[in-house]
Formats: structure tokens, sequence, C-alpha cells
């Protein structure tokens, strides 16, 4: 409980400012129903013949009940808003008992080192939340165009490049905090390969370790104007016995933007 009320109050002090938009400003293209309101019901705008998927998404809100089912009465006394955050940027094995999570014993290792590192999440100390945990917390901007598209964290993360040119992702790709990603369209449903991030990068704020051979896999269907389909696979087979994941669902926010964020050396939470 405690691990959870602290792992809590924490990534969201780290975030609470990358919350920043334009507001209220109409996009002409945006289908409007009968009050002006945008049609989030409205078919999916396509281009090039594929379901366009720019916009900027929400990923669905873990109910704030679940939250407290999992800390305890206590966790209101942090006065946050839960808003911002999912439970998969907390946990990526959210609902699993511990030790139950499908570590290798190299893997397992690597937690327990982190655990005791005394070091937290990494954006406590201004430093990206990278992938999968940068489309769980805030919002989130995608840009598509032709041969590529750009994903625009709310977190202040670096963009992330998308290429759907043909290319294949780098055999022995340099790590970085924001990977290697090539997308191939299958059908109305685009699949992203990601490989390359660095393992600097917690998998989550619990501290869930990533190796050097993680495949992150990402398929995206916009089934309407206002709502995506989302599931995430993750392979990495050096520190997990299996390919883990889960699936969610975005919700377009139309009418507004994302505005730049940059955490500046006097919001760092520790000097660690």
């Amino acid at each position: 409980m405690v691990k959870v009320i602290s792992t809590v109050g924490l990534l969201f002090a780290a975030v609470t400012c990358a919350d920043a938009q334009w507001l209220n400003h109409r996009d002409p293209k945006t289908p409007r129903t009968a009050d002006g309101k945008a049609n989030l019901s409205a078919p999916a705008p396509r281009v090039g013949g594929k379901p366009d998927l720019s916009g900027v998404w929400q990923t669905e809100r873990t109910p704030v009940d679940e939250f407290v089912k999992a800390a305890g009465p206590e966790l209101p006394q942090l006065q946050v808003d839960l808003n911002d955050i999912t439970k998969y940027a907390l946990n990526l094995f959210w609902g699993t008992k511990p030790g139950e999570e499908p570590l290798r014993p190299e893997g397992a290792a690597a937690f327990k080192e982190h655990l005791a590192s005394g070091r937290e999440f990494q954006a406590a100390y201004c430093l990206p939340t990278a992938l999968p945990s940068n489309i769980e917390i805030t919002e989130f901007k995608i840009i598509q165009g032709p041969g590529q598209l750009v994903v625009i964290p709310g977190t202040g993360d670096p963009s992330r490049q998308i290429y759907t040119d043909g290319r294949s992702v780098p055999k022995d790709p340099e790590p970085n905090w924001t990977g290697y990603s090539v997308g191939v369209w299958q059908g109305d449903t685009l699949a992203i390969e990601t490989v390359g991030i660095t393992t600097r990068a917690w998998l989550d704020a619990f501290g869930h370790p990533r190796s050097d051979a993680m495949k992150i896999t990402e398929r995206y269907r916009r089934r309407d104007f206002g709502h995506m389909d989302l599931e995430i696979s993750i392979q990495d087979p050096k520190y997990y016995t299996r390919p883990f994941g889960y699936k969610t669902t975005l919700t377009l926010l139309p009418d507004t933007d994302i505005l730049e964020y940059v955490c500046t050396e006097n919001q760092k939470l520790h000097a660690r």
C-alpha cells in the first residue's frame, strides 16, 4: 500500500506541469452535432485510403475507486488529480500479485536493483518517461503525414518519429529515449514496432526493467472520429518469460492542442 501511495504522489508531482494546451480553438474540420459539440461518433477521417490517426488523444483513465482499492483510503490525502495518470503508468503488471510477474532471474535481479537503489521513476529527474508510460500520462498528439507519423507526448518527452515508408527497424540500434519505430498498415490497423529504447528508462513507476532486447508493438485502430483502440504487446526474452501487454481505448480531445513543456532543473524532485 505504501509503495502505491508514494509512487502515485511522485509520478503526479513529476508530470503535474505537463498538462498545458491551447483551449477553445474551434477546428473547422471537426464534425459537429446540432448543438455545436464535436461529434465523436462520426466516421473516422481518412487520408490516402487509410484512417487518419491525427489528433490529441488521451488514454482511458483508471477509475479513482480502483486506485483507492489498491492503495487504501489514504490515497485521497495526496490531493492529486488521478485523471492525469493511468494504472499502467504506475505498474504495467497492475492486478498481478507481487512475485507473480513473468520475470526471468536476470529481470528479477534488475528489478530488485531498481528498488534497492533508492532512485525513483526517471521523470523525477527531468528525464523522459519513455514508451509506454509517455502515452499513459496526460495526453499525446499524433501528426500523420506521408511516410511517417510524429507523436508529441504531453509529458515533455522528445517527439517520436514513426516511419511508414517501408524501412525496417535497425538491427543494432544505438539506445536512446524514444527508440526506433516503424509502422505497417494491416487493413485499417497501424502496427508499430519499436526497439532500441535505453535500459535507463523504467517500464513504469514501480521500476520494472527493460533490457536491450525489448521490442514494443502498438496496434492502433481508429474506429470512429473520437475513439481509437490500442493494443500494446511487449517482448523481452532476456528479462521476461513471456510476452505481456494490455488493451485500452483512446479518446480524442477536440479543439485543443499540446503546448511545449520543459522540465527545468529547479523542478527536480530529487538530487541523487
